[in-house]
């Protein structure tokens, strides 16, 4: 080897070192170390996790470690960065994506049995001839009954892949013996609207309980149905409604927006601001509009309705809404699991961020007892009693409209406690109602079935005196009989008995209506359309008129 060729290794090995500081010194330049900072933070998580597994007094299941730890840091963000396990990922997603793969059932868990209410027009159990009212003892063969039956094991057991297979045994009402059905599961579809009919001969009405991917479809369906019926105004009611995609939202609320409105941007520390505006091509851009909201009114639901409102396009009626403003991406891991982590917030197009208040770090269940400070304070029974404290915005004509907490109705409907007494409350809670209702549709299907409408069902079982039939069920199941209390809210038993029932032999649709009945904000609506008073006028700011 010549002396030249000696020095070439050195040379290469002071290259690299020297390419090594270089580079080291420009990614701390220009990164500002975030990276050395997630590498060395993400090593020290790796590191404890390794001391655990190799030096703990006990043996240690590392994964379910990871699975619990993931929530909690999450947590550390806001309330709404979730986790969600591989488990039940695809349950959280399957109501938004318009379908799921199933046997189309409706069911309820009851004394450790699944007891099926409903059956799917046109899903897989029908066509087998399973029925409502029968009960699930068996799944592939294998008993199901008892303490490991729960809502979730059982959509475990009874969804799967589409043309895949399962066999069920049933117990049927005045049948011996056990009847098994092996069912070829199909795609169910998951409805986003609830009813659509006719309040009045000019009053249409819409129920949408989430924002999904099929829910813009499903509308237009539904306006073609009340158009047929010559419908002048309508109702869209969005009380209960949790949100779900802001396409969707977007999509629907352009339905009802002239051409280039704004409806909602979304900005945040890595999300440059993005606006979405009217295109101007919506069918019903003139239709007096009627929106419904309560304190469970979030997310979504609060951006249709924040742009409604800032655009003085309709009135909102009703509650103020949940106050969620933040933006959550979905992130899919390998193992099927996922977390939804928040990277912007909403807002109005007045620029109003409609998320209420919380703390970095403050429990969920914390955050979520908002609404029940709301209740402690009056907020549900007087509009003067409702605190916002948010920055001052104005809608398009100049209205005062606030931020930080939600979307504030234009007319407040208080919620009615006249009736409420203590037995009523527990008879609801402990889910002695519906129970009751539930063994009195199994005991009784074949009569109740011969009804052929919901107005029929309901003039027999109201002659059948099923307040009194309750209260002596009550007493057997350990809620004794307040004769004074039954008196004072008899007419919010009836309403949620035959409500149940009407549900039990019917459908959602059904019993929307019928609840609706004596809905005080649904009369409240119906009470301004007549009034002429859906359009907002400079001055209503803020509740124009009372109850």
């Amino acid at each position: 080897m010549n002396k030249k060729n000696q020095f070439v290794p050195i040379i290469i090995a002071i290259s690299v070192v020297v390419g090594i500081i270089i580079g080291t010194f420009f990614a701390n330049r220009f990164s500002g170390n975030r990276l050395n900072i997630i590498n060395s933070s993400s090593n020290k998580l790796n590191d404890l996790l390794h001391i655990i597994d190799d030096q703990y007094v006990d043996t240690v299941n590392i994964a379910n470690v990871v699975e619990d730890a993931m929530p909690k840091i999450l947590e550390e963000l806001d309330p709404h960065s979730t986790y969600i396990s591989a488990k039940d990922a695809q349950t959280a997603n399957d109501d938004l994506r318009g379908s799921f793969s199933g046997i189309g059932i409706q069911f309820t868990v009851r004394n450790d049995t699944v007891r099926i209410n409903g059956i799917i027009k046109g899903g897989p159990s029908e066509k087998v001839g399973l029925l409502a009212g029968d009960k699930i003892i068996a799944i592939d063969g294998k008993p199901y009954v008892g303490k490991i039956v729960t809502n979730e094991e059982t959509m475990h057991r009874l969804k799967g892949e589409y043309g895949t297979k399962v066999t069920v045994t049933v117990l049927r009402h005045g049948k011996k013996a056990p009847l098994k059905f092996t069912i070829v599961r199909g795609d169910i579809p998951v409805g986003s609207i609830d009813a659509a009919y006719m309040l009045t001969p000019e009053l249409g009405y819409i129920k949408i309980k989430n924002f999904g991917e099929t829910t813009y479809a499903e509308l237009l369906s539904s306006l073609a149905g009340l158009e047929s019926e010559n419908f002048k105004g309508l109702v869209i009611d969005l009380r209960g409604n949790g949100g779900g995609y802001l396409a969707s939202a977007i999509q629907m609320v352009n339905e009802f927006l002239p051409e280039d409105r704004l409806i909602v941007y979304t900005e945040g520390r890595r999300s440059k601001r993005e606006e979405f505006k009217s295109d101007g091509r919506g069918c019903y851009q003139d239709l007096p509009l009627i929106v419904l909201t309560d304190e469970l009114t979030a997310s979504a639901s609060e951006i249709f309705s924040g742009a409604v409102q800032d655009n003085d396009r309709g009135i909102i009626v009703g509650r103020r809404s949940f106050g969620k403003g933040l933006v959550q991406q979905p992130v899919e891991f390998s193992d099927g699991s996922m977390i939804r982590l928040t990277v912007a917030r909403y807002y109005t197009p007045s620029g109003r961020c409609i998320q209420k208040p919380y703390q970095k770090g403050q429990k969920r269940e914390e955050y979520e007892m908002d609404i029940m400070t709301r209740y402690q304070h009056g907020e549900f029974f007087n509009e003067d009693s409702i605190r916002q404290t948010g920055e001052v915005y104005h809608t398009s004509i100049g209205r005062e409209v606030y931020g930080g907490g939600g979307i504030m109705p234009d007319y407040f409907v208080a919620e009615d406690t006249t009736l409420y007494t203590s037995y009523f409350n527990e008879a609801v809670s402990s889910g002695l109602i519906s129970q009751f209702c539930f063994e009195y549709v199994d005991d009784h299907r074949t009569e109740l079935q011969k009804h052929p409408d919901p107005d029929a069902l309901l003039q027999h079982i109201k002659r059948q005196n099923l307040v009194e039939q309750f209260v002596r069920y009550a007493d057997n199941h350990d809620l004794t009989r307040r004769n004074n209390m039954i008196l004072r809210s008899k007419t919010l038993f009836e309403r949620s008995i035959y409500g149940n029932i009407i549900y039990s032999i019917f459908d959602i649709s059904e019993y929307t209506e019928y609840i609706n009945r004596s809905d005080a904000t649904v009369l409240k609506a119906v009470e301004l359309f007549k009034k002429k008073q859906t359009r907002p006028q400079l001055g209503t700011g803020k509740a124009p008129a009372k109850k």
